[in-house]
């Protein structure tokens, strides 16, 4: 029998994933890092762990390919919490709540983009292009821990979570745009390639596009996102209308459209993240995600929740190596000092933009915390740019030790504070209208 190895890990994950959160909700720690705790655990060292257990039991798959699964299984899982943070977002609501939103994307995008700026021209004044890496990096926002919370809290479909999440989604894409912009005027300078993309836009010859590049860019991605939120649901109907509501083929149509909406983002350059957020809020009202108590909904839900997006928290536990943060401590004034701009700005541009929206001292607070957290889309974008030395080493490890600093900890001190200060999203001021929070079924 082959594969006893990888059952053995799976099942230890399994065991770890089910028990341990539970026990750490007693102290108000949520559950996305309960799981980022449990990854942390194994640690950057899980490989040599997956060697024991071959040596100890004799056979199994080879070790590289089990780390690899995990790693596919992480990224199904960062698929499946867009998707579903997409379809949490009603398009009548978010136009009601506009005026949130934009202070909140203006704000958390601007105040922390100009902090970056200012921060790298204090360490390195003469490198132009870095100035504006860095201001990218700290414009942007993590969905990935955002959305967690905010459906943790129950407060998804409030005023309150509809701004936030909004918000945070407009300027991950606006901070996405800008270092792909930064990019290209980097690939102006050298010769070759982004590794491991497939974007169109890094494989033409910068030459062609000169100064039209940021245009052609942000218009390509505006079609992107007008072609996908008209003709997802059109497709999505046909197609899934085809399946009785009970049939399981509409799970693997669903993935399989999804997929296919995302690799075309990809090919324009748009991430991950913001291409199967784009989907999930074009499948918002789909028939067949409201048809007979929506048992698709439903399905969908418990597949990530309850098994694939477990995985891409674990997954960034293990990925996350504490000892940077001593082995890079000839750059600790540039770590202190990012971290220190990166939280002020966040915190204090979430707080004076909730103010301007009406909202009250501690939710203002908890919005500009909730924006703090730097993770996948902050990560691979600082790997981007030291790859094609837009960025030195000692910024780079600035950006892990801000990733593993803000990550870990922001979450359960949002939470905490939410419990100490008895605050909650069902007053008056976070109920969205209800002309406008209509039943769904009203809403196709």
């Amino acid at each position: 029998m082959t594969g006893i190895t990888f059952l053995v890990i799976f099942l230890l994950l399994m065991i770890l994933m089910a028990v341990i959160p539970q026990i750490l909700q007693r102290f108000h720690i949520p559950t996305i890092v309960s799981m980022m705790l449990i990854g942390i655990a194994i640690g950057p060292n899980a490989l040599d762990l997956i060697r024991v257990l071959n040596h100890m039991l004799g056979r199994g798959y080879p070790t590289e390919q089990i780390y690899v699964v995990l790693e596919a299984m992480g990224l199904l899982g960062l698929l499946f919490l867009m998707v579903l943070a997409g379809m949490e977002v009603n398009l009548r609501i978010l136009l009601s709540e506009k005026k949130a939103v934009i202070w909140l994307s203006v704000l958390t995008f601007a105040l922390p983009a100009l902090a970056g700026y200012m921060v790298y021209g204090f360490f390195e004044p003469g490198d132009k292009l870095g100035k504006w890496v860095y201001a990218s990096l700290f414009a942007s926002h993590s969905v990935g821990i955002v959305f967690p919370v905010m459906r943790e809290l129950n407060a998804v479909r409030t005023r309150f979570g509809v701004a936030v999440l909004a918000s945070t989604v407009i300027t991950d894409i606006a901070s996405l745009i800008l270092l792909a912009i930064c990019i290209q005027f980097k690939r102006h300078e050298i010769v070759g390639e982004v590794s491991g993309s497939i974007s169109i836009f890094d494989h033409i010859n910068p030459g062609l596009l000169g100064a039209w590049f940021p245009i052609l860019f942000v218009s390509v991605i505006v079609i992107y996102i007008l072609l996908s939120m008209r003709f997802i649901p059109i497709a999505a109907d046909r197609i899934l209308g085809r399946f009785h509501p009970k049939d399981d083929a509409r799970i693997t149509s669903f993935l399989a459209g999804v997929l296919v909406v995302v690799f075309i983002g990809e090919l324009i350059g748009v991430s991950l993240i913001v291409g199967a957020f784009i989907a999930g809020m074009a499948l918002t009202n789909v028939k067949a995600f409201h048809d007979d108590n929506r048992i698709l909904h439903k399905k969908v839900e418990s597949i990530g929740y309850g098994f694939i997006i477990p995985f891409l928290f674990l997954t960034i536990g293990m990925k996350t190596d504490l000892r940077i943060i001593f082995a890079a401590w000839e750059s600790a004034l540039i770590m202190s000092a990012t971290l220190f701009c990166l939280v002020v700005s966040k915190v204090f541009s979430g707080w004076l933009a909730m103010r301007f929206s009406g909202f009250n001292n501690m939710k203002g607070i908890c919005a500009g915390l909730m924006t703090v957290p730097q993770l996948t889309a902050t990560l691979a974008a600082a790997a981007v740019a030291l790859q094609l030395t837009m960025i030195t080493p000692e910024f780079f490890n600035a950006i892990v030790f801000l990733s593993i600093a803000t990550t870990i900890p922001v979450p359960s001190i949002v939470k905490l504070l939410i419990v100490k200060n008895n605050i909650t999203f069902d007053s008056v001021e976070d109920c969205v209208s209800a002309a406008i929070e209509m039943p769904e079924d009203n809403l196709i």
